[in-house]
């Protein structure tokens, strides 16, 4: 019987330093709710466990957090804004998404529940910039920050 050593103490580290990572930018995105510009919404929270708990996937890309979130909240604020708050056109802003997502190769899925936040909300067209936008920018910039100074303190001394 061989004997391999566990992988729980590893498992754990990334563990936590995921969760504070996520902990930290979330936190410093909602910080900004009361700002002329508020960097938060909610699909921001499946966001970081994606970008901070799984840096590696495709769904982390950069380009797919940031060109989801803005394609999908621009898809729900045209839908809400030229068809009508509808049950019908809020269906039509989500189906629109995920075409546009996949077609465009930009899948990050936490992005398809813009719309649904955008119906909810009724938000002008700066929902856009803000928080979609400079948000998830936000998100990704904080997230890449977080990994490297994690990375930089992980290794070991002179």
């Amino acid at each position: 019987m061989s004997h391999r050593p566990s992988s729980r103490p590893k498992r754990w580290k990334q563990a936590f330093a995921a969760g504070a990572g996520g902990a930290v930018v979330v936190g410093l995105l909602a910080a900004t709710k009361s700002t002329a510009w508020p960097l938060l919404m909610g699909s921001f929270g499946s966001s970081a466990v994606i970008v901070f708990g799984f840096p590696e996937s495709g769904f982390s890309k950069p380009g797919r957090v940031i060109g989801a979130h803005v394609l999908c909240t621009a898809i729900g604020l045209l839908c809400l804004h030229v068809l009508g708050d509808h049950a019908w056109s809020l269906g039509l802003s989500v189906g629109l998404s995920i075409l546009v997502m996949l077609g465009s190769r930009t899948v990050h899925p936490p992005a398809g529940s813009n719309p649904l936040l955008v119906f909810a909300l009724c938000p002008d067209w700066t929902f856009l910039l803000w928080p979609a936008l400079l948000g998830s920018t936000a998100l990704v910039l904080g997230a890449a920050l977080w990994r490297h100074v994690s990375a930089e303190s992980s290794k070991p001394g002179p």
